[in-house]
């Protein structure tokens, strides 16, 4: 299991402070932690600053991964996947985490302006080149998958999979285990949902992109909230914190499966870590399944315009 670094500085309203941050990083590895997850995206290039700081001294103990193809500019959020971009990008991440290479390097969303094998042969370049060690790909489909195997071999996809967004199913989860593929599951436990820890969304921080996701909504919420007692009840039955019922249920779908929770909790990294030598029952694991599913969850997991966005395959598209 891996962490997620994006809490640290983006997307979830005020981040902590990056010396906060920058603890929780060091307490993180002190626990056993050897995957980091970050981005270009995440706080404008912050974050990769952020982990570059605590690595120092320390770069040998992980799997140090980052993702390009999407970065904040003084416009906003701008998806770009051209060869030119993604070289530049690549660069730019070594420089702000003050390493000579990137274990795993993203593209963090498929520029669908750009023929995938064309950002993949940028990826592939910089993989020669000694800057990264391997190619991964985030929110696409098998298809996408498929493509961009036929240019350069393909370590990893991070796709969201949880209890309630079960896309991966659809095909990929399968797929990745079939071709020797690690599955990185990023918000492993519904973004929050099930820890247990969204009392009311509209009490969220103005920036949190929670906000706008249509699960938060008061058209789903009420629905979505009902299923917390239960979920509640069934984790302590399963002798496990609600975040790590729903992290062992993830560790079950397949050896290649990778969560990588983030949190902003020095005690939250140790709670989640501790998923992982956790035994729960196979028939308590489908009793999970069966509570929160595809058809007990209310609401798409994205709002219209950040769906577009992506390239995974969708419920509504399998209707």
């Amino acid at each position: 299991m891996g962490l997620g670094c994006m809490n640290l500085s983006h997307a979830y309203g005020i981040p902590p402070s990056a010396e906060d941050g920058l603890a929780l990083l060091r307490a993180a590895l002190d626990g056993g932690v050897t995957h980091l997850d970050t981005a270009t995206l995440y706080g404008a290039g912050s974050n990769e600053e952020l982990v570059g700081r605590a690595l120092r001294g320390r770069r040998d103990e992980v799997v140090l991964a980052s993702k390009g193809g999407m970065a904040m500019t003084p416009e906003g959020k701008v998806i770009d996947g051209r060869p030119a971009t993604l070289r530049a990008q690549v660069d730019a991440s070594l420089s702000r985490l003050g390493v000579d290479h990137i274990d795993l390097y993203y593209l963090h969303r498929w520029d669908k302006s750009v023929p995938i094998a064309e950002s993949v042969g940028a990826l592939a370049s910089a993989v020669e080149a000694g800057k990264i060690g391997a190619i991964g790909l985030s929110e696409v489909s098998v298809a996408t998958l498929r493509a961009a195997q036929a240019v350069a071999p393909i370590a990893a996809v991070q796709n969201e999979y949880s209890l309630w967004s079960r896309n991966p199913e659809l095909g990929m989860l399968s797929a990745t285990q079939e071709a020797g593929i690690a599955l990185v599951a990023f918000s492993p436990v519904a973004r929050g949902f099930l820890s247990d820890s969204v009392g009311d969304p509209s009490a969220l921080a103005e920036k949190d992109i929670r906000r706008a996701m249509p699960r938060f909504q008061p058209s789903n919420w009420a629905a979505n909230a009902a299923l917390l007692p239960a979920w509640r009840a069934l984790a302590a039955e399963a002798g496990a914190t609600p975040a790590q019922l729903a992290l062992a249920w993830l560790l079950s779908r397949g050896e290649h499966v990778v969560p990588i929770p983030g949190t902003t909790s020095i005690d939250h990294v140790g709670e989640d870590f501790a998923a992982v030598s956790l035994t729960v029952d196979a028939a308590l694991l489908a009793r999970a399944g069966e509570l929160i599913s595809t058809s007990t969850v209310s609401g798409p997991r994205y709002a219209p315009g950040p769906a577009a966005e992506v390239d995974a395959e969708t419920f509504e598209d399998a209707a």
